[in-house]
């Protein structure tokens, strides 16, 4: 992998990743771009009640919103038409979002462009492109992690219009949390009381259970076990774990970091696969890694796959228990939704 890195006409970080070594990336933005005008407005409040963080983001409102394919902002460059990434053309770059959620003192928020191609999706991608985005999101877990004041880094992608998604070229996202994240945070405390407990860890425990119960594994590789949960939220959530545990991303072997390509777009092919509908299933891809302080020896990498779609022409709304309580009420057994996952394999 060769990464070349530069920046554009406001001072923000852009960085492109190649799978060979002769692509010339570093191509100038000629937009008239002011860096004072970067936003860094960013505050993060905390709910004296339950404790969790709040990001306040109010100067995100004015950001991009559905522009068309001729305006898309994460295409390459054209003659006449200057967007985000200055090169003509690109295989993955990632660049710190114009409109971040954290910036400054508050984190980082950066953008991961998949391919050049508006037109495709990740399922559609090949396994080399595919790993070089596990490479990328890898490198910039590193170089994130490294950086003062950054506990959590999460990487992401929202797809599709129903999730709440404001630009259609395949992307997804990259956050440098201040704080370890409500959910992590809720974990690490389940699994430090279950090694007090038993001595045992938690996250083994119930990949191996998964694996020996078997009627909602989903697709099992020699590297990798994609399952639904036993309690899963979702209508379609399916989680990835590594057989053997890891903190996060960087620290995946060579022989699961091979096979990843394959499994993954395997699983997002089914996805679009589940219902008799023309366009992409929507859904959010979530790695879940482990963050920078505390809990890293016991936490497990996964992945959270999972769907807002529970039927052909029905979505699933975080209504009044989940929205309000957060008591989710899943309108697809589990087993039920493995057994649809594995019909929808590819021959």
């Amino acid at each position: 992998m060769k990464r070349t890195s530069t920046r554009l006409a406001d001072g923000r970080e852009i960085f492109y990743y190649d799978t060979g070594d002769g692509a010339a990336r570093a191509f100038p933005d000629t937009r008239p771009l002011d860096a004072s005008a970067t936003p860094s407005s960013s505050e993060v409040r905390r709910d004296p009640l339950l404790g969790d963080r709040v990001v306040i983001a109010s100067h995100r409102q004015g950001r991009t919103y559905h522009p068309p394919a001729d305006a898309c902002p994460l295409c390459p460059s054209t003659q006449g038409r200057a967007s985000e990434i200055p090169a003509p053309d690109y295989e993955v770059a990632v660049f710190e979002n114009r409109f971040p959620s954290l910036a400054g003192d508050t984190g980082r928020c950066e953008v991961i462009c998949f391919t050049p191609d508006h037109r495709t999706s990740f399922a559609e991608l090949d396994e080399e492109r595919a790993a070089l985005v596990l490479a990328a999101w890898s490198d910039r877990t590193a170089d994130l992690s490294a950086r003062e004041g950054v506990q959590q880094v999460y990487c992401f992608e929202n797809r599709g219009t129903e999730i709440g998604v404001t630009l259609a070229h395949p992307h997804g996202q990259i956050y440098a949390f201040p704080f370890v994240t409500p959910r992590t945070t809720r974990m690490l405390a389940t699994v430090a009381a279950h090694r007090r407990r038993t001595g045992g860890n938690l996250f083994d425990e119930v990949l191996a259970a998964e694996r020996a119960e078997g009627t909602r594994v989903v697709l099992e590789t020699e590297h990798w076990t994609a399952f639904v949960p036993y309690a899963a939220r979702w209508p379609y959530e399916v989680h990835l774990y590594p057989r053997h545990r890891v903190p996060d991303l960087p620290a995946l072997g060579d022989a699961a970091r091979a096979e990843f390509p394959r499994v993954y777009l395997e699983l997002l092919r089914r996805f679009d696969r589940l219902f008799d509908r023309p366009e992409p299933t929507p859904y959010i891809s979530a790695w879940h890694q482990a963050p920078a302080g505390e809990g890293r020896a016991d936490f497990a990498l996964h992945l959270e796959l999972f769907t807002i779609r529970r039927t052909a022409d029905k979505l699933k709304y975080l209504a009044g228990t989940e929205s309000g309580m957060e008591a989710y009420m899943n309108d697809v057994r589990p087993e039920d939704a493995a057994a649809r996952l594995r019909e929808v394999a590819s021959a």
